[in-house]
């Protein structure tokens, strides 16, 4: 990290704290329901510790080999109240390796993956609390559930022991009008609406939004969005 980036770290957290409560009040909500989880991906240990220095807690990481390291390295540096945030796409013979301290998994795309989680994490004698993916935009692009599978995978994840679903997550496709994806934040709202109706469960969580269209998300009901660039810079 160059000289000054710390304080340039800060100043970008201070203005995404005030876009994401300009964002709640205009729908009149507390912006308390939204959670900023700071994309630290690719990026060292020294930039968790300045956004950490101005009361950043939620880290998401992509990589599970990445996540354990900086796992370590935090601990070592006594960052021990930090909540790590597991997002990326998780490979199904590497499950294991996404049981540990982990606040959430963001990113569990399908049913055997959250089994496999299911089984390792009563292995380990812990409870995994995850969030299931959702391929809102139907991009083939992207990993994920469609909607229609969640609401059939529902009852035999409401039967796992070790893994506790806590809501959805979903990743809205690139466009240059951040305007074009509220109608994809908002069918996971209704999707969360309807799985809870359908099966009187509490998801509570919608992870949604990121740099370029979080604003979008907190007016559609987000309660955790997930920004690298617009607190870290570019990679």
């Amino acid at each position: 990290m160059g000289i000054g980036a710390p304080t340039a770290i800060a100043a970008n957290l201070a203005l995404v704290r005030q876009r994401i409560d300009a964002a709640a009040l205009r729908v009149g909500i507390s912006s308390d329901r939204v959670t900023l989880v700071a994309v630290s991906k690719t990026h060292p240990i020294e930039a968790i510790e300045a956004a950490y220095a101005v009361g950043q807690r939620d880290f998401g990481e992509n990589r599970v080999e990445e996540l354990w390291s900086k796992v370590e390295v935090a601990k070592q540096r006594g960052l021990d109240d930090i909540r790590w945030h597991l997002i990326g796409t998780i490979q199904s013979r590497k499950s294991e390796e996404a049981i540990g301290p982990f606040a959430l998994i963001h990113s569990v795309d399908r049913l055997k993956l959250a089994n496999r989680i299911d089984r390792d994490a009563a292995a380990a004698g812990k409870v995994m609390d995850i969030l299931l993916e959702v391929n809102i935009s139907g991009e083939e692009s992207k990993h994920g559930f469609t909607p229609e599978e969640v609401l059939a995978a529902t009852p035999e994840l409401l039967s796992c022991q070790a893994i506790r679903v806590r809501g959805l997550m979903t990743l809205a496709p690139f466009v240059t009008e951040a305007e074009e994806v509220r109608p994809v934040f908002r069918r996971l709202l209704e999707l969360r609406d309807q799985v809870s109706k359908a099966f009187g469960v509490a998801w509570p969580e919608l992870s949604m939004g990121m740099t370029n269209d979080f604003e979008i998300a907190v007016e559609e009901g987000a309660t955790l969005v997930r920004l690298g660039t617009a607190i870290f810079g570019s990679r």
